[in-house]
């Protein structure tokens, strides 16, 4: 029977919705179903697709069923010596336990994180390009390494917190899309850690270091920059960096598809081919991908072809431009252009993977809590709370009530991590200003951002004690052990009993060095 050819061009595209409707759901129900026996990772995912891993890395699992190897490297402060940390078994979780154990009481960085995929794309330490690091020779800082503690299937893993003026990277790849090579990346970031600086990358870029030019680049960006582009709300977004322009869209600076993410654990995607790329994205913890940009190139010039040089950067921008932040868990590149179908199949994954903030109490000093701590000086101050002023970046005390606003409450809130400087003492980040520590300098009290430096790690350090006065606990300056910290006069120092400083006054110290670990009030 004679068929017209609007009915056989239909009839065709009716197929072909079909086949990659059954492709998602065959790799969506093995991935529901295989994750959980630990059977399929998302490279697994990918190259069912068509679209393998070429370079895939992660500090919190592994992303092939089958691997086995280490996921990064430590180094310790005590004596430089190096330990590779590896999964629990074959696809499955980090094995933090074996860092927490080879850290104890000294800190440690961490130098490499492993290329899963076999092609050898380890990133490094970046070293100095067009803009300069903070730390030897011009080269960036390396991530603390216990800064970014979750959980994943209930399993205790750490990721990579990029303070300012760390990063990551490896100029001298194999099997990276260069020129306008078609690739997929994702990322799984933290959705609460960023800033405006430029610029926290993880994905394609020069292989010099430098600015080469418009379309050099394809990695993913996420902060809340709108120097170059940005999407609704007040950020942070996801968005491509492309060099000299960070894409939310077809249009340089605003394209309002691109929302602001509000995520605890974001997955971000930028994928990009021959005249086209996309922006996805989605909460890591549960739920599917949006997409927030397909079509064609940006219309301004440079783009269309793109001539990307293959590098993988990991918290930097290509030229090193190394003032963004924010925690990276695991990533991945691919070669071709990954269907939405095979990127539907690895959200379920990663979802299924079971991220979650590594809170494991409230009110106690475990890494991981949420704790206020209200002072113990009677008759003045025992309704008070530490906590960090609005009005400056100054520590004081005040009054916390039920009856406190939500401001109040957060500021007097924070969230307890394992030392910056000794991983055996405690460091304590706000609430709500992630990234942000309490830490002293020049004997006061601050809250200030983590600038990844050795001195900011001791400033932020506090080891416990019993409490001076006898009741609740004292906090023991790790750079100045005579000193703990103390409120005097409503403000925040470290202090000694005894001193030239009009805080160290003998009078009420003991006191006013002691504290309860009361639940957090936000």
């Amino acid at each position: 029977m004679f068929k017209p050819p609007w009915i056989r061009s239909v009839r065709r595209a009716l197929l072909a919705a079909g086949a990659t409707a059954a492709l998602a759901a065959g790799l969506l129900t093995a991935t529901a179903t295989t994750s959980q026996a630990a059977t399929q990772g998302p490279c697994d995912i990918y190259a069912a697709g068509g679209t393998p891993c070429v370079a895939a890395h992660s500090t919190t699992r592994a992303l092939y069923a089958a691997y086995n190897g280490p996921l990064y490297q430590v180094r310790r402060a005590s004596d430089n010596t190096t330990l590779n940390i590896g999964v629990l078994s074959a696809g499955g979780y980090a094995n933090a336990a074996a860092q927490d154990s080879f850290c104890a009481n000294t800190s440690c960085v961490i130098t490499d994180i492993y290329d899963q995929s076999g092609k050898g794309n380890d990133l490094t330490q970046a070293l100095k390009g067009y803009w300069p690091g903070p730390a030897a020779g011009g080269n960036d800082n390396l991530a603390n390494a216990f800064e970014a503690p979750v959980t994943v299937g209930g399993h205790e893993a750490y990721g990579v917190y990029i303070a300012p003026g760390t990063g990551y990277r490896n100029n001298n790849t194999h099997g990276i899309a260069t020129g306008d090579q078609p690739e997929g990346e994702y990322a799984i970031f933290d959705g609460t850690h960023f800033n405006g600086g430029c610029c926290f990358d993880y994905g394609n870029a020069e292989t010099t270091g430098n600015d080469d030019g418009n379309g050099t680049m394809e990695a993913i960006y996420f902060g809340n920059s709108k120097g170059w582009g940005y999407g609704s709300g007040t950020g942070p977004w996801v968005m491509a960096d492309l060099e000299n322009g960070l894409f939310s869209g077809v249009n340089r600076g605003f394209n309002a598809g691109d929302p602001t993410v509000t995520n605890r654990f974001q997955t971000a995607i930028v994928k990009g081919g021959p005249n086209q790329w996309a922006i996805r994205g989605g909460n890591a913890q549960s739920g599917g991908l949006s997409t927030y940009y397909s079509g064609i190139r940006p219309t301004v010039g440079g783009y269309n072809p793109m001539k990307k040089e293959g590098a993988i950067i990991l918290g930097i921008g290509g030229d090193n431009s190394n003032t963004g932040q924010g925690t990276f868990y695991e990533g991945v590149m691919t070669s071709g252009y990954p269907s939405d179908a095979t990127e539907d199949a690895v959200q379920a994954n990663i979802t299924a993977a079971g991220y979650n903030s590594g809170s494991t109490s409230t009110g106690s000093l475990t890494p991981g809590s949420r704790i206020s701590l209200q002072a113990t000086t009677s008759p003045c101050c025992t309704n008070d709370y530490l906590r960090h002023d609005d009005a400056d970046t100054k520590v004081v005390i005040s009054n916390i009530n039920s009856s406190s606003s939500a401001t109040d409450k957060a500021d007097a809130t924070w969230i307890v991590r394992a030392g910056l400087a000794n991983s055996s003492c405690l460091s304590f980040e706000s609430a709500n200003s992630p990234g942000q520590y309490l830490r002293h300098s020049n004997y006061e009290l601050y809250l200030n951002t983590d600038n990844g430096g050795s001195s900011f790690a001791q400033d932020a350090t506090f080891c416990p004690t019993a409490g001076n006065s006898g009741v609740g606990h004292s906090f023991q300056s790790v750079n100045f052990p005579t000193k703990y910290i103390r409120h005097y006069n409503y403000t925040a120092y470290i202090a000694s009993n005894g001193g030239t400083n009009a805080w160290d006054s003998t009078s009420f110290w003991a006191q006013d060095t002691s504290w309860l670990t009361a639940s957090p009030w936000s």
